[in-house]
């Protein structure tokens, strides 16, 4: 677990599938700290990677920036990144800029290792 002034990023490793959660506020500030946490995990090959978004309470557009810096990266290496349980507010972020045409953005955790078990990339829309 690594924490910031206002974020806390937290992994968990299920199925060869790596779970990030992360709690607080995803800034100008705090978006550097999961870049490089993603930086990590990629260059170890942990290119199936899903976030949780339960406990985010805010995200800004250098947060925004952090998926789409390693999006193609990582689906070239046939990875994704795969979102999960957004509050409303997060959700509007995303829809506003189009993300959800880009991502898969699903209520559960079930639902995107299921997604990722049938090799389901891109968008949910």
């Amino acid at each position: 677990m690594k924490t910031t002034n206002s974020l806390t990023i937290n992994t968990q490793t299920k199925d060869g599938i790596d779970i990030v959660s992360i709690d607080g506020f995803l800034d100008a500030h705090s978006a550097p700290d999961l870049e490089k946490h993603i930086e990590t995990l990629v260059n170890s090959n942990r290119i199936k990677i899903i976030i949780d978004f339960s406990a985010l309470e805010y995200i800004s557009s250098a947060g925004l920036g952090v998926f789409m810096s390693h999006i193609e990266e990582i689906r070239n290496k046939n990875g994704d990144i795969k979102m999960i349980k957004m509050t409303e507010k997060v959700y509007s972020v995303f829809d506003l800029l189009g993300f959800p045409m880009l991502f898969n953005i699903d209520k559960n955790e079930e639902d995107a290792i299921f997604q990722f078990n049938n090799n389901i990339i891109g968008g949910s829309d």
